[in-house]
């Protein structure tokens, strides 16, 4: 229920406030205590309750949980007009009810206080190495969190981390093309969205100093000296470094040009926050639709990068400085020259190189040259000519490589996956028609074979029940069984009143068969050692080739 174990959303207005605030002060301390409380159901009705609070500890002597028991007392604190409980009968009673409580209370404390009974689940967590971003072992219990407290598996907390993962994308974007192409956020508009990036980031920092994390026992850490300390150490450098406003310092005009190019290489260290990022999308590395848009998102940031690293080389390399003069060899001044931009020496004026393509253009061509690389195709109409730009496309070649074969690879085996289910089936019904044929079955049997292994498969897909319920332990295989099996329980007036044990153990005996249509299920003089329940579909009762009735769910049990 997401609730407090105080239960106070039961209180009413008789409820002793006192009584309240012990329960309380009980939690908060750790105790182990009892209580007469009076609440309220939800339609108000009143009840007394003889509450009993023992807290479970883990093996470092934490507490992890609280087992709260409620007694239902209220016929010993309202008036009853039968003489056979008043007076001492009616205390004897009473005595006897707190007195077996007590002694089961007084059995469990002990022992859990030894840390003999500890959370098996959080140990074996460790054992797998899972380590912080495992969800809280009692998440079923709120944990005591002060007010100004963020529990981390939260709606907000959740939605916010989700909104920092798309803004490190479009850093991871823009970071590589302000770096290489060396712009100055003159632009309002882009400047206004930088520097709101920047504050998101800012208020992520401050967030995470109050947002709760799983300890490496699998309980919640809510006290805010842990969690600041826990941050700080982890991640807090790199968010800092990552939110400072570089994009707002660059915008000056009378910045200089060394130090304008120090903040836009500073800027790089927020793809630091990448591994975010990786982190959290390997949550959902088992689904294949996920996966292959990931491999795409991968394969385009990479060609997106390695555009801009292609750019800065040719950048660098276009302008030879020693002889002040422009290398005709290198793919700027042939792309400038195929647009009909081409550098020019300005010796009136400022007595550099000036002209060249567009910044648009050349990332363009940079992109449609990178990605043209990295899969190989390579048309040829951009080429390195530079020593500089053929070692760079060496490298670019050895990386495409191992992009290409990654991304194709998974593609592969994501597809396998989804039709492999298909082809077994396909396999199963050659498999079947090649026995068939083998040993000359009639056909009409033939038929209701085929009929009873295409409607067996329509129904189950092709799992094997009994092979996944053996991979689970006993008492989960009894839960799943129930689970199976509900139809039947809840609607058949036989297991209405029976207990949970008892369910439990008739499940686990039942088995699910299908028949396919027309099959005939029991033939007349027949011994039958079963007892079945139709839960779809319908049968008929056929005697001397008449249909004498047709059952249907609770008729043919």
């Amino acid at each position: 229920m997401q609730k407090s174990s105080t239960c106070s959303f039961m209180y009413g207005e008789l409820t002793d406030k006192e009584t309240g605030e012990k329960v309380r002060q009980t939690f908060e301390n750790y105790e182990m205590n009892s209580f007469e409380i009076l609440m309220y159901k939800k339609n108000r009705m009143p009840v007394w309750f003889f509450v009993k609070i023992a807290p479970i500890r883990n093996e470092q002597d934490k507490v992890v949980l609280f087992l709260c028991t409620f007694s239902d007392i209220t016929a010993f604190k309202q008036p009853i007009e039968d003489d056979s409980v008043k007076g001492w009968g009616k205390f004897a009673r009473l005595t006897r009810a707190l007195t077996s409580s007590r002694g089961v209370l007084q059995q469990l404390a002990p022992t859990v206080h030894k840390g003999e009974n500890v959370h098996k689940q959080s140990r074996l967590a460790e054992v797998l190495q899972l380590g912080s971003d495992i969800l809280p072992q009692y998440k079923q219990e709120t944990p005591k969190t002060p007010p100004h407290i963020i529990l981390h598996y939260c709606t907000f907390k959740t939605t916010w981390d989700w909104v920092i993962l798309i803004l490190t994308f479009y850093t991871a974007i823009m970071v590589p093309y302000n770096v290489s192409f060396k712009t100055k956020q003159n632009n309002v508009t882009w400047l206004v969205v930088d520097s709101i990036v920047d504050v998101i980031f800012l208020v992520d920092i401050v967030l995470n100093f109050h947002t709760t994390f799983v300890g490496p026992a699998g309980e919640v850490i809510s006290d805010p000296k842990l969690i600041r300390m826990n941050y700080v150490k982890t991640w807090f450098v790199i968010d800092l470094l990552s939110c400072l406003p570089y994009d707002v310092i660059n915008a000056f005009e009378n910045v200089d040009e060394g130090i304008s190019s120090l903040f836009s290489s500073l800027k790089v260290v927020r793809l630091l926050r990448l591994g975010r990022v990786a982190r959290k999308l390997d949550h959902y590395i088992e689904y294949g639709a996920a996966v292959l848009v990931l491999l795409v998102c991968v394969f385009g940031l990479a060609a997106h990068w390695l555009a801009c690293i292609w750019y800065s080389i040719g950048d660098y390399e276009v302008i030879d400085e020693n002889t002040n003069s422009v290398r005709m060899d290198s793919w700027l001044y042939l792309l400038s020259e195929s647009v009909g931009t081409p550098y020019r020496f300005n010796a009136s004026g400022s007595g550099r190189w000036e002209g060249g393509p567009s910044k648009d253009s050349v990332y363009i061509t940079s992109l449609y040259f990178t990605m043209t690389s990295l899969t190989s195709i390579g048309f040829g109409n951009i080429a390195p000519t530079t020593d500089g730009e053929k070692l760079f496309a060496v490298a670019m070649m050895m990386i495409g490589s191992l992009l290409y074969a990654t991304i194709f690879g998974n593609v592969t085996t994501i597809f396998q996956q989804m039709y492999a289910n298909t082809n077994r089936y396909h396999e199963m019904l050659n498999s079947v028609r090649d026995f068939l044929k083998l040993y000359q079955v009639p056909k009409g049997l033939s038929e209701r074979v085929m009929d009873y292994i295409v409607s067996t498969w329509s129904m189950s897909r092709g799992i094997d029940t009994d092979k996944v319920l053996q991979i689970c332990p006993k008492d989960m295989r009894a839960d799943i069984c129930v689970h199976l099996n509900r139809k039947v329980f809840k609607e058949h007036p036989a297991f209405r009143l029976a207990s949970d044990g008892c369910l439990r153990a008739l499940a686990m005996e039942f088995q699910t068969t299908h028949s396919a249509p027309g099959d005939l299920i029991y033939h007349a003089g027949e011994s039958v050692d079963s007892l079945c329940f139709v839960v779809s579909g319908s049968l008929e009762v056929i005697q001397d080739d008449e249909v004498v009735a047709i059952l249907g769910y609770k008729e043919a049990d």
